[in-house]
C-alpha cells in the first residue's frame, strides 16, 4: 500500500471525524475540510497531528477556495461526508438542507471536475493547471486513473420499508423528509456528473451509524447522557420503528474499500445486519449501564424511559442489503450489535467530559433540544 493524501469533508463530524483516524491509522494522510456548524468538534480530531493530518475551516459551497484547496493539497481522492443529518431540524428549517446537501454537492462537483480535468491521464505526465495560469507539480502517483469522488449518503433516500425486505442499489428513491430529499438530489447529481463529465464518482448509502463520537441529539449518545444526568429518556411514538445498526469503524473500513476497489459510476449499500427496535436499544443501553455504571439507589434506567408524540413523516422501517458490498469488495462487518453497543457505551462513559462540553455549549454554539428531540434516521 502507498500513502496517500485524502480530502475529507465534514470530518470534524461523527462519521467523518472517525474515518479520518482510521486513515491515519492504516498510513493515509488526510486533510479535513469543515466549516464547523453545530454538529462539527475539534475535539473529535484529538490526537491527529504532524504531517499526517490537516485541518482547513471552510464551507462546500465555496466552489472557488474548494478549487484551490484542492490545486494545493493535491489529494488522490475525496470522501465527502459534508451533510445537515438531522431529521427534525430538516422538518423545522429545511432551506439549510437544501443549500448544504445539494448546492454544497454540485460545488464540490464542480471543483473536483475542475480538478479532475487539469490531472495527467497516467502518473508519467506533467499536470497542467488551472490556479492563476501557473504549473503545479503533481506526485507521481496522481493522475486521472487513479482519482475518486466518493460521496457518502443514507438509507433514508429510498423512503420506508414494510415489515420484510431490504433496501438493494437499485431501490427506486423514495424520500419522505426534507432532509433524505435532499440527500437524494444531491446522489443524483453524483450520478449526473459522472455519465455527464467521466467524473470517477462512488457513491455508498449506509443504514444507522452508532459508536464514538457522535452528536448527542442522535437517539443513542442521547439516551446514554440521559441516563446518567437522570432525565427522561424519550421515545418516539410506541418505540416500534426498526433500523439497521452499523457500527462506525465497520462503516470506516467500508468506505475505505470502496474508495481503493470500487468501481466508478456505481453505489454500494452498507448495512450491519442488525435490525432493531428502537425500544429494544434503549431498554439494551438501559441495561448496560445498570451493569457498567449502576445507580447508587439501586434503581433501573429503564425506569426513565417516556414515550413522546411521534415525529412528522417518521419512517418505519429501514433495512439494508449490503450483499453487493461484500460480494464486489470483500467487506464484513467485524462487530455484532452485542458487541458494538457495549463498545459504545464504554466510549461514552469514559469520555464524559467530550459530551458535556456540548451539552453545555463550551465546544460551539447552537443547539436543538436534547430533552426530548433525537434523531433515530
Amino acid at each position: 500500500m502507498h500513502p496517500q493524501t485524502y480530502l475529507l469533508t465534514g470530518a470534524a463530524g461523527f462519521i467523518g471525524s472517525n474515518l479520518a483516524h482510521y486513515l491515519v491509522s492504516v498510513g493515509h494522510k488526510v486533510i479535513v475540510l469543515d466549516k464547523l456548524t453545530y454538529a462539527g468538534n475539534l475535539a473529535s480530531l484529538d490526537g491527529l497531528a504532524g504531517e499526517s493530518f490537516r485541518f482547513i475551516r471552510g464551507d462546500i459551497c465555496d466552489t472557488d477556495t474548494i478549487c484551490g484547496i484542492l490545486l494545493e493539497t493535491k489529494p488522490s481522492g475525496i470522501f465527502h461526508l459534508a451533510a445537515e443529518s438531522h431529521v427534525d431540524r430538516s422538518i423545522d428549517g429545511p432551506a439549510e438542507f437544501i443549500n448544504t446537501n445539494i448546492n454544497g454537492t454540485f460545488s464540490m462537483l464542480t471543483a473536483a471536475r475542475k480538478y479532475y480535468e487539469s490531472l495527467p491521464k497516467s502518473s508519467t505526465t506533467a499536470s497542467p493547471s488551472l490556479h492563476n495560469g501557473l504549473t503545479q507539480e503533481v506526485p507521481p502517483a496522481l493522475s486521472k486513473s487513479s482519482f475518486r469522488f466518493l460521496h457518502i449518503s443514507t438509507d433514508e433516500v429510498y423512503g420506508s420499508l414494510g415489515e420484510t425486505g431490504a433496501f438493494t442499489e437499485e431501490t427506486p428513491y423514495a424520500p419522505n423528509s426534507p432532509y433524505s430529499a435532499s440527500k437524494a438530489s444531491s446522489d443524483h447529481l453524483v450520478r449526473a456528473w459522472h455519465h455527464t463529465y467521466g467524473l470517477p464518482v462512488l457513491t455508498t448509502n449506509c443504514s444507522n451509524n452508532y459508536g464514538p463520537r457522535q452528536f448527542p441529539e442522535k437517539l443513542i449518545p442521547l439516551i446514554i447522557h440521559n441516563a446518567l444526568n437522570g432525565k427522561e429518556l424519550p421515545v418516539y411514538g410506541d418505540g416500534s420503528n426498526i433500523r439497521d445498526w452499523l457500527y462506525v469503524e465497520d462503516h470506516c473500513r467500508a468506505l475505505y474499500m470502496v474508495m481503493t476497489k470500487g468501481k466508478p459510476g456505481e453505489t454500494y449499500n452498507i448495512g450491519g445486519n442488525c435490525e432493531r427496535r428502537n425500544i429494544e436499544i434503549v431498554r439494551t443501553i438501559c441495561s448496560i449501564l445498570d451493569e457498567l455504571s449502576p445507580k447508587p439507589d439501586g434503581s433501573k434506567y429503564e425506569d426513565q424511559i417516556k414515550f413522546v408524540k411521534d415525529r412528522p413523516g417518521h419512517d418505519k422501517r429501514y433495512a439494508i442489503d449490503a450483499s453487493k458490498t461484500k460480494r464486489e469488495l470483500g467487506w464484513q462487518p467485524q462487530e455484532t450489535f452485542e458487541t458494538g453497543i457495549r463498545k459504545t457505551v464504554k466510549w461514552y462513559l469514559d469520555n464524559a467530559k467530550w459530551v458535556d462540553d456540548i451539552i453545555n455549549g463550551t465546544y460551539q454554539c447552537q443547539r436543538l433540544g436534547l430533552e426530548v428531540a433525537y434523531d433515530d434516521k
